[in-house]
């Protein structure tokens, strides 16, 4: 029997068991919606959508290990995604430029019902949500730097303390994280993490690469007008002639 094409599946992520149960019980009015999981967390939420494929997303934004954004981020798809969060000025100012759906907990039913509307006119209309990373930098803080990468390979998501990176090579579209010895490969152009770092312990050395300060173990000449640095793990990366005087402003900066 195939699916109705009327129905429209819906995933409610949330770490708080009350705030599913709030989203499941607004839901009983709308027939036309079917709740095909709940997740506890970001983790969850990725595996749940890849085997469901869900038209609708409930999506909390505080959420231990993967935020909404995060998840966002590793799923990649076109549902129209609802964020829940408790009062958060920066992700709402993010949702508001970013014209997305949210609602503020504790969730009310007059605001429930304008942006369940309002998502399925996105569905209707077929509306891309926004760039993760956008929507993600946009809410941050301002001077509020990225603590942790996730990456997604197939099934599996690598969670990356910034602390932990040793440097980032810019590849087309993609991005190659170099981290104890492992690369692993993020789909995020290098220009748009390179905002996402703090510039006191990252630096941009190459129109190619990213490196982490604590990871430079020295600076040899290259050729004849060219650099290289050379990391605490023997990696060797081109310095460009702006990459080495950013490099050593802050490297003379240090103790």
């Amino acid at each position: 029997m195939s699916p109705d094409p009327t129905q429209i599946g819906a995933i409610i992520v949330d770490d708080e068991q009350l705030a599913r149960q709030v989203i499941r019980q607004l839901l009983t009015k709308h027939p036309e919606i079917t709740v095909v999981a709940e997740c506890a967390n970001g983790i969850e939420a990725v595996k749940a959508v890849a085997e469901h494929s869900p038209s609708l997303i409930f999506l909390d934004v505080q959420m231990p290990k993967l935020t909404g954004f995060d998840v966002l981020e590793l799923i990649n798809t076109d549902a129209a995604v609802i964020f829940t969060t408790a009062f958060d000025q920066y992700a709402m100012r993010a949702f508001e430029v970013h014209a997305v759906d949210y609602l503020l907990k504790p969730i009310g039913r007059e605001r429930f019902e304008a942006a369940l509307a309002h998502a399925k006119t996105r569905l209707e209309n077929k509306t891309p949500n926004p760039r993760p990373e956008e929507l993600a930098n946009s809410a941050r803080a301002p001077q509020q730097f990225l603590e942790r990468l996730v990456v997604k390979d197939g099934t599996k998501v690598t969670i990356i303390a910034t602390t932990k990176l040793d440097y980032v090579e810019a590849q087309d579209d993609y991005v190659a994280i170099a981290t104890a010895g492992k690369k692993h490969l993020k789909q995020q152009t290098i220009g748009s993490l390179e905002t996402c770092l703090d510039p006191k312990f990252f630096v941009r050395i190459h129109r190619s690469y990213i490196v982490n300060l604590e990871r430079v173990a020295r600076i040899e000449p290259y050729g004849k007008d060219s650099k290289i640095a050379i990391l605490s793990d023997g990696s060797r990366l081109p310095v460009s002639r702006s990459g080495y005087a950013r490099l050593q402003e802050l490297l003379d900066q240090r103790p």
